[in-house]
Formats: C-alpha cells, sequence, structure tokens
C-alpha cells in the first residue's frame, strides 16, 4: 500500500483532470484552507461566498502544497510553482475523488444528523471507535456540500472505522450527501425548531432529516430517538429506506437503548441505562442529559459496527463536550474561580433549554450566582418571538439569578423575565463583551449560548481573557 494518501498518478481518473507540470508521486491530505494546510496536501480551489480559493494558489505552494486542484476559467492567470490538477470545476473533482475514497475503503461507516447533538455525538462516536481502530471523522462541523466531500477525500483507505457528520437547512440537501457517503448506520439524534424558517414544520424537518437513511449501505442499520417528535415518521421512513434493522433510544420503554436516570456528580454525568437488555453504569466527562440520551445512540451504533457496548461504553469517561458545545472550566478571578460553560456555537428552543438545565444542575461558590448569557435563536420562522418568550419560563425553573442578553429576538426572552433576574439586554454581543466580565465574580456559574450568527463566541473569548488578567494582576508570595 502507498504511503500516500493518494498516488499522484492515481488522482487523474477521479478528477478528470489534466496536469500542468510534473506529476507528485503523491498527496499526504486534503485541504481547502491554507490557513491549516499541511505540507503535503493536495489544495482544492474551492470558490466559496466570500472568496476563491484560487486566489491563494500562490500561497498554498508557498506553504508546501504538493499540487493544486484549479479550473479551466482560472489556470491561465494564476502565479503558480508547482504542478496543477485542470478540471472544469473544483468542487464536483473533490466530489468524485471523495466517491472514490469511499469506494476503496473497507470501513464501517457511520453518519450522524439531527437537530441537535450532531457533532458531540459524532465526537463521542469517534472517540469510542479510536479504541477500538483507526477512525477517521469529520473535522469540527464539515457537515455540508463541501465538508462532506472533503472528509471523504481525506479518508485513508486502511481506516477501520469513519465517522461523518451530515447538516441541512432545507430539504433534499441530505440526499445527495448521504449518497457519497453510503453509511452502514445512520442516526438522527433529535428533531427539534430549527431551520422552520426554511422547512416550515417540525413534520418537515424530520422528513429533511430522515433522508439519512435513503442510502444506506446493504444490511445498514438506522439508529432512531424513540422519544423525538415525529418519530413514527422517521421510523417510517427507515422502512421505506430497506433499513435492515432499526434501533431507538432514549428514556421511552420500548427504546431499545434506554436511559434510565443520569445524574451529575462533579464534572461527571453518571449514567445508568439499558441496552439491548443489559444493564450498564458508566461515566461521561460532560454534563447534561441529552449528553446522556445521544451516548445511547453512539453504544447502538458502536454495536452495530461490531464493538461492545460495555466495552464502548467505558470510553465515555474520556469524552468532554467540544467547545461552543457545552465545555466547560473554571477560570481563576481574584479572591477565587468561576465556572464558564461555553455553549455558543449554536441554538434553538431545545438546545437552549437543555443548557439552561446544565446551568441549573451546576454548582455555586459561597455567594455565587447561576448566569445565562443569551443570544439570538436564528431560522426559526414566523414564531421566533415566542419562542423567545417561552424559554424565559424554563430560565426561571432553571433558577437563573441573572440573565445578560443580546440581539432583538432575546429582547422578548429578557422582557419576560422577572425584573430580579434582568441583569442586562442589548442590540449586539459586542456590549457584553466589554460590560459582562466586570460583573461576574467568584463562585458564579455562567452560561453563554447563541446561534452562530449571534456573535456570543468573542463574549466567552472576552470572559477568558478577563480571567487571565485577573489571575496576572492577583498577587503572588
Amino acid at each position: 500500500m502507498s504511503e500516500h494518501l493518494w498516488s499522484g498518478l492515481g488522482l487523474v481518473v477521479p478528477l478528470e483532470a489534466r496536469v500542468i507540470g510534473h506529476v507528485p508521486a503523491g498527496v499526504d491530505g486534503v485541504s481547502i484552507d491554507t490557513r491549516t494546510l499541511e505540507p503535503g496536501d493536495l489544495f482544492f480551489a474551492i470558490k466559496g461566498h466570500n472568496s476563491d480559493g484560487h486566489s491563494f494558489v500562490a500561497k498554498a505552494f508557498a506553504m508546501g502544497a504538493a499540487a493544486c486542484v484549479v479550473d479551466e476559467a482560472h489556470v491561465d492567470f494564476l502565479d503558480h510553482d508547482g504542478p496543477l490538477y485542470v478540471v472544469r470545476d473544483t468542487l464536483a473533482a473533490m466530489e468524485r475523488l471523495g466517491r472514490v475514497a469511499r469506494a476503496r475503503s473497507q470501513a464501517w461507516i457511520a453518519a450522524v444528523t439531527g437537530s441537535v447533538g450532531k457533532t458531540s455525538t459524532k465526537e463521542m462516536l469517534r472517540l469510542t471507535l479510536d479504541s477500538f481502530g483507526r477512525t477517521h471523522a469529520s473535522v469540527a462541523s464539515y457537515n455540508n456540500h463541501w465538508g462532506v466531500p472533503l472528509t471523504l477525500a481525506r479518508l485513508p483507505q486502511d481506516a477501520e472505522f469513519g465517522v461523518f457528520e451530515i447538516g441541512m437547512n432545507h430539504a433534499g440537501e441530505i440526499t445527495p450527501l448521504v449518497a457519497m457517503v453510503r453509511p452502514h448506520v445512520a442516526i438522527v439524534t433529535a428533531i427539534a425548531p430549527v431551520h422552520l424558517e426554511n422547512l416550515g414544520t417540525l413534520e418537515a424537518i424530520a422528513d429533511a432529516k430522515a433522508e439519512i437513511f435513503s442510502a444506506l449501505a446493504p444490511d445498514g442499520v438506522a439508529v432512531i430517538n424513540r422519544d423525538a417528535p415525529h418519530y413514527e415518521r422517521l421510523l417510517a421512513a427507515a422502512q421505506a429506506a430497506n433499513a435492515s434493522r432499526i434501533v431507538t433510544f432514549g428514556e421511552h420503554a420500548q427504546a431499545d437503548a434506554r436511559l434510565i436516570h443520569a445524574r451529575r456528580c462533579d464534572q461527571l454525568n453518571m449514567v445508568e441505562a439499558e441496552v439491548l437488555g443489559q444493564r450498564l453504569s458508566y461515566r461521561i466527562a460532560a454534563a447534561g442529559k441529552h449528553v446522556a440520551q445521544n451516548s445511547l445512540a453512539v453504544l447502538l451504533a458502536a454495536h452495530a459496527m461490531g464493538v461492545d457496548a460495555a466495552q464502548a461504553a467505558a470510553t465515555f469517561a474520556q469524552f468532554k463536550a467540544p467547545a461552543g458545545r457545552g465545555a466547560q472550566s473554571r477560570l481563576r478571578l481574584a479572591g477565587g474561580d468561576f465556572l464558564l460553560i461555553d455553549e455558543a456555537y449554536n441554538a434553538n428552543p431545545v438546545s437552549m433549554r437543555a443548557a439552561l438545565e446544565v446551568l441549573a444542575a451546576s454548582p455555586v461558590g459561597e455567594g455565587g450566582r447561576r448566569i445565562a448569557v443569551l443570544g439570538d435563536m436564528l431560522e426559526l420562522g414566523p414564531d421566533e418571538a415566542r419562542l423567545h418568550r417561552e424559554l424565559a419560563d424554563v430560565a426561571m425553573a432553571c433558577g437563573v439569578d441573572l440573565v445578560y442578553a443580546a440581539g432583538p429576538l432575546m429582547k422578548n426572552l429578557f422582557d419576560a423575565l422577572a425584573p430580579s433576574r434582568r441583569a442586562m439586554w442589548s442590540p449586539t454581543s459586542a456590549v457584553l463583551q466589554t460590560q459582562l466580565p466586570a460583573d461576574i465574580r467568584p463562585g458564579d456559574a455562567v452560561m453563554v449560548k447563541g446561534s452562530n450568527g449571534a456573535k456570543m463566541s468573542p463574549v466567552v473569548a472576552a470572559l477568558r481573557a478577563f480571567a487571565v488578567k485577573q489571575k496576572s494582576e492577583t498577587p503572588t508570595c
């Protein structure tokens, strides 16, 4: 077997390319971003919404790219110092390479979708499978029309497992992506009011997520949340797709993997579950009942791929929530520390409720407060004001002491709160970045959450920077 991910000659046919310059011996990786490109990578000049990769070809070679894939329309205008694979369309060429990677692979392949929990479930499954064989998985949230073929093109020929995240904003988007992946196991984590602006109803969301069953490999297994709204629609879709086996998870009495209880113990989730008739007790190094429920989907998927469920469960003690998706850290201040819960990557009513429940269960120090820092939930359609307003009752029921809010939609939640719980509202998160850190005191538990477009990640960064500054100003002996 070649020591390279792809041989130079082996790229010509799947890319349908003509080559300018020498054919490289091989490439060791695939990149579409010069900021993360490694020496020896094959660089695809993909045209995005805000930039065109053809503008970065020279930089890619300067950083050590083995070759670049460019299109016929740009090739005569490029400044380059290395071999080029010239194609009609670079994204289509990357898709073809991804399909060839899938065709040559002998790995067990899993695909994950859902309104919430996709990335954390993918990461948990990656961690678990990597304990039993070489595992390749999507980076971050590479789950769209370029992220999926890019992840496939990076799939090593000798990988034993592959885990792919598949997302969507509109109906019909998952079907072509899962057709490339052709998973042996397909997971739907949850159905929630996300992308209502585009899809209109929860029924339409369920149908769009169910597209993941449309290209299951022969003897493929569908893994469905038994507690999900419109579970019957998901079940019918899996049956129509001729899934060889359909298994379910959740708190429902008939779930194949049933959550008995999950309780927080310090930074651990202590889980009791019954999985395919076997009683299991295990720890997860991440908080929240929703994490415990998604761990059941991971156990069912791992079992379908030949991994013992009890051995798989033992790996969860090493799982920590990714940054922006529930990652927790204790940050020092003068006189003590505070707990930061980073949920800043995305938000919808279901995930917001789950995050508030995590905050409710989080310990506070003497004199500490539970503080929710909330940004707008986007793409919720005509009911967006009501969906924000209704979460005020959840925040109060969860014992949130203070709410800092940002964005015009979150004003609906802020105004519905009891006055004693209103700390501050601003039109954007920028004001919170300067005001909030100075208001935090030792013993607080602070949870930051909002849709990506609400720009709550800079608030997290401001809190971290303030803690570092405070630490540097704290006298030491």
